[in-house]
């Protein structure tokens, strides 16, 4: 059932970031990705808990990193394009 939930909410997450249109609804969406993950991961305590705590202590860390690299994109793409709708972004080293 832990699964199940933690399936629907990372698909939930994955429509939510192709429909996004600005870098805070992203980031919202990517972060839901991580609450998937960590849900799935609660199955595996029942039958090997020290991988799986392992497991969740490298997800916390990297989700924490995602999290502050991905707010601080935000405030300097604010400051430089003065918004942060997906479409100020360019893509491939594009230049306007």
């Amino acid at each position: 059932m832990e699964l199940l939930i933690a399936l629907l909410i990372t698909f939930v997450a994955f429509l939510m970031a192709l429909s996004a249109k600005d870098t805070v609804r992203l980031l919202i969406s990517l972060e839901l990705m991580f609450a998937g993950v960590f849900l799935a991961i609660i199955p595996l305590f029942a039958k090997i808990p020290d991988t799986a705590f392992a497991i969740l202590v490298v997800a916390i860390f990297t989700s924490g990193a995602e999290l502050l690299i991905l707010i601080s994109a935000i405030v300097i793409l604010d400051k430089l394009k003065r918004g942060v709708e997906i479409q100020k972004i360019s893509t491939g080293g594009d230049t306007e």
